[in-house]
């Protein structure tokens, strides 16, 4: 089990980095609330993962935090949540917040979610609120009317900006018609693809 990468962060094109630890570069699909906090490239990042081995891939997910790869892993476990599913949830809104929603049956948050309809969300308001119930919540994470609350960092891109951030929502979930619309629809010329993709799940939510 791979639990843990420290390396040179050599490339970040949301929802996937790529880190080089020691020589091997290991690509790693991360939550967009995760990638927010890592620092810019050709420098050491810190990335808690969780390694995913099927028939016909061998997949590694990270994290910023022990706190969200602790999430992630109890999403999974709930039937019919995949790691495709569990990384749109916490590229929406940090653990806390989506703790918060259990916490309070907040199902019309849940389901704006893409992957996520009325029938999952309730199996997840369900089958979580038990394994939640001794979460501890910071308060300072819980914010109403801002359900996507990253660490803002000053980040490079040298591809397209605009449709590094469409292509990222898409990876997420969301289909072309919805990340086309929202993307465009706070597009603002200087934005970095982080920024862009932070406010359109802003509006989708």
């Amino acid at each position: 089990m791979i639990g843990r990468l420290r390396g040179i962060l050599l490339e970040k094109v949301a929802p996937e980095v790529l880190i080089e630890c020691n020589g091997v570069g290991y690509e790693v699909t991360m939550p967009m609330t995760s990638i927010y906090t890592l620092p810019n490239e050709n420098e050491e990042a810190v990335v808690y993962t969780h390694f995913v081995v099927r028939e016909d891939a061998q997949l590694l997910y990270g994290f910023s935090n022990k706190v969200e790869r602790k999430l992630f892993r109890l999403l999974i476990r709930v039937n019919g949540v995949g790691p495709k599913l569990g990384l749109a949830i916490l590229s929406s809104m940090s653990a806390d917040q989506f703790v918060s929603c259990v916490m309070h049956d907040d199902v019309s948050t849940i389901v704006k979610i893409p992957g996520v309809g009325k029938k999952t969300a309730e199996r997840l308001l369900i089958e979580m609120r038990d394994r939640l119930k001794d979460w501890q919540i910071d308060a300072q994470s819980i914010i109403s009317d801002n359900l996507l609350v990253p660490n803002k960092v000053e980040n490079t891109f040298v591809n397209d900006e605009k449709g590094d951030a469409i292509n990222a929502l898409i990876s997420l979930g969301y289909n072309q018609s919805q990340a086309d619309k929202a993307v465009k629809a706070i597009f603002e010329k200087g934005m970095k693809s982080e920024d862009l993709i932070r406010e359109a799940l802003k509006t989708m939510l």
